[in-house]
């Protein structure tokens, strides 16, 4: 089976796809900020979120359903950073799987990455980066939701976690990100073999 790849370029198929699966696996978990409410733990994604309060109408009671679940509609998301952190991080994510899955089949079919396709993909995969990045830049100015603030001991603030801490599916996330956007972007100049000259 005939590879469009040189050496370099496998090496940054491999890189590319890790870097979309941590970036992707990240975005998806809803572990990015984590604190606790009636002593129960929660978590918080973009647009997803482990234990929420709910009404027991048999005891009259408030309690904690201890279950992760997305938000019911997108206008359920707590604040409009997250909103607009979910797209921004989802589109990010979406361009750096394209790359990543682009990459691989050149692994297995002959002139599909050329080295100008190859650089093209590198341009692709910083942008991707640069958005998933931007995502996790804004995600903190929604902690002055009133959903976070409860978690946090109505302590949180933008860019004030309060009680709460930052997960590691935050971390995963922007690792993946910065990693596309300064070794894959770097690596992906000499993924791509010279094209052969053909004389007519």
């Amino acid at each position: 089976m005939a590879s469009s790849l040189t050496c370099t370029g496998v090496i940054w198929a491999l890189l590319s796809l890790l870097c979309a699966a941590a970036s992707c696996v990240g975005f998806f978990m809803p572990y990015w900020l984590l604190g606790t409410q009636m002593d129960k733990p929660v978590s918080f994604g973009t647009f997803r979120r482990c234990s929420y309060p709910v009404r027991d109408e048999e005891r009259q009671a408030t309690v904690m359903l201890e279950q992760c679940g997305r938000y019911a509609s997108f206008l359920g998301i707590p604040s409009l950073e997250w909103r607009i952190c979910t797209v921004v991080t989802g589109v990010g994510c979406g361009l750096l799987l394209l790359v990543a899955l682009t990459a691989l089949m050149g692994c297995c079919v002959s002139d599909l990455i050329s080295r100008t396709i190859g650089r093209v993909a590198g341009g692709i995969q910083f942008v991707g980066g640069l958005l998933i990045g931007s995502g996790c830049a804004l995600y903190p100015l929604g902690w002055d939701s009133e959903e976070v603030q409860q978690t946090c001991n109505n302590s949180s603030d933008q860019f004030q976690l309060g009680s709460c801490q930052i997960g590691w599916a935050y971390y995963c996330t922007g690792a993946g990100a910065a990693a596309a956007m300064l070794l894959c972007t770097w690596l992906s100049c000499f993924a791509g073999k010279k094209q052969k000259q053909y004389p007519y």
